[in-house]
């Protein structure tokens, strides 16, 4: 009888440390918003980069930008100095590509679709960059930031180095969170650095 006794309160026990296990689920994603500027320093709009896994998704959201087809595109520096935001860089190009998703040589990791805008101003378009490694590393966040510029014409897809898709303007800083925040406090457009 001490026997049985036994091997049932063992296995209530060993029951017992075999409850579910927590749920981990998947990892939620981390996300910032940072304002777009026109080149008079008003707000036209905002960009939301969104983290999950090696992916991040830029979204932007134009609210006050020219009717019309608009390149967008990931440029090499955060910084966005008006009136002509040449201080953002050119593309986005680690692996030295091509411009466009049509070029055989092609595309920039910075190239993204076209944005239509509306007559009121209103526009959104949005992409999934795949950067390796930790999100908030590599080269979207290196030591300068990175910026999202909006250009005055349409990207045709294919012609290097910009789709032929005019002046830039509008500029928004990406930036590392924390110097995103730290950019946030000044007058803008300014330098995330």
């Amino acid at each position: 009888m001490k026997r049985i006794s036994f091997v049932a309160v063992a296995a209530v026990l060993g029951l017992g440390a075999c409850g579910p296990a927590p749920e981990t689920g998947p990892v939620p994603p981390r996300a910032f918003t940072a304002p777009l500027y026109n080149a008079q320093g008003a707000q036209v709009g905002s960009v939301t980069l969104t983290y999950v896994g090696d992916s991040t998704r830029v979204a932007v959201q134009g609210t006050s930008l020219p009717a019309g087809t608009h390149g967008t595109h990931l440029h090499t520096t955060g910084r966005c100095d008006a009136p002509d935001f040449t201080t953002a860089g050119p593309h986005l190009n680690p692996a030295m590509r091509q411009h466009g998703p049509r070029n055989p040589a092609g595309p920039h990791l910075g190239d993204m679709p076209n944005m239509t805008v509306s007559a009121g101003g209103t526009g959104q378009v949005s992409a999934t960059i795949l950067a390796r490694g930790v999100p908030g590393a590599g080269p979207l966040f290196d030591a300068d930031g990175t910026s999202l510029v909006v250009h005055a014409s349409a990207d045709d897809l294919v012609t290097d180095p910009s789709g032929n898709s005019g002046a830039r303007i509008a500029c928004a800083v990406l930036a590392a969170p924390a110097a995103q925040a730290r950019a946030a406090g000044t007058a803008a457009p300014r330098d995330a650095r």
